[in-house]
């Protein structure tokens, strides 16, 4: 574009300037065309204030010859031109909409790369605004991955099918967020606050879920391999169908805990937890708890 313009700026110069001109006014005269050519808004007045002057004297006699139909003329261009300016100008509306939410959605998305692997207060709460300014886009599958999210409120949020392998999410809270197949490999929950939480189909394998409040949290059919629930409060919570080979209940509170379907879990898993009163097992588990650790449900 700038080639363009510098093309027809020295075009313009061998019209209007001649040769044998006085060198000062010479001078003048190129610093006005370049100040006009360097000012688009005057450019487009000026292309529009000789256009009109060719179109008004061409059309002159026919204004005069032919007033009537001359004016019906311009009657029906007119309609016609408001009705392309509707359309054009909702078209346009519409494009610039789609191309600003984009816009927005590209710059959050950028804030929590660049604050990526910052542990610091202002990096997680920032990064926290922008995942919460996505979800009103609804935008919920965010790359999370050694994002720094400790100490925030991440209460109601939506990351479905998000990334948070490794992220540190300690001492937050995150009362009925929703984590649904979301990727949370190892990521850090300590002492987090997760009731009602939402993380069915997720894969949280060696996640760090000690301490941490999971009361009628839902982790059907989760992959748990090797995840920590020390001292974790799990009452009432949906463990069904979920992989818990591995997994650590230590001093864990698992009453009203549904473990039916488990994969991988065994007895010895429940030797110092603190509670498994009125938990559901398949039969064949139950009744190898009944008969190993009968008080642990409450015979």
């Amino acid at each position: 574009m700038s080639g363009l313009m510098t093309h027809w700026s020295r075009k313009l110069k061998l019209c209007i300037i001649p040769n044998k001109m006085n060198p000062g006014r010479k001078e003048k005269i190129q610093r006005l065309i370049d100040k006009v050519l360097e000012e688009p808004i005057i450019v487009s007045f000026s292309v529009l204030f000789v256009l009109s002057l060719i179109v008004v004297g061409l059309s002159f006699p026919l204004y005069l010859s032919e007033t009537h139909g001359f004016f019906v003329n311009v009657l029906a261009e007119a309609h016609g031109m408001i009705f392309d300016i509707a359309v054009i100008g909702i078209l346009i509306f519409w494009l610039t909409g789609v191309g600003q939410k984009r816009a927005r959605i590209r710059s959050y998305q950028d804030e929590i790369d660049d604050f990526r692997m910052w542990e610091s207060e202002e990096a997680a709460f920032r990064t926290v605004g922008n995942i919460k300014r996505l979800n009103r886009h609804k935008i919920y599958d965010i790359d999370l991955v050694n994002c720094h999210l400790s100490k925030t409120n991440l209460n109601y949020v939506i990351l479905k099918g998000a990334n948070l392998n490794n992220a540190n999410i300690s001492n937050s809270n995150l009362i009925q967020a929703n984590f649904e197949a979301s990727r949370m490999n190892r990521a850090n929950f300590e002492n987090s606050n997760l009731n009602q939480v939402n993380l069915k189909k997720s894969f949280a394998s060696g996640a760090n879920f000690r301490d941490a409040n999971m009361i009628k949290a839902n982790l059907e059919s989760a992959f748990l391999i090797k995840a920590d629930f020390n001292n974790a409060f799990l009452m009432e919570a949906n463990l069904n169908g979920a992989n818990l080979t591995g997994t650590n209940f230590d001093f864990a509170n698992l009453y009203k805990a549904d473990l039916r379907n488990a994969i991988g879990l065994t007895v010895e898993q429940f030797d110092n937890v603190k509670t498994l009163y009125l938990a559901q097992f398949d039969e064949e588990l139950y009744q190898k708890i009944l008969k190993v650790r009968p008080k642990l449900v409450g015979k």
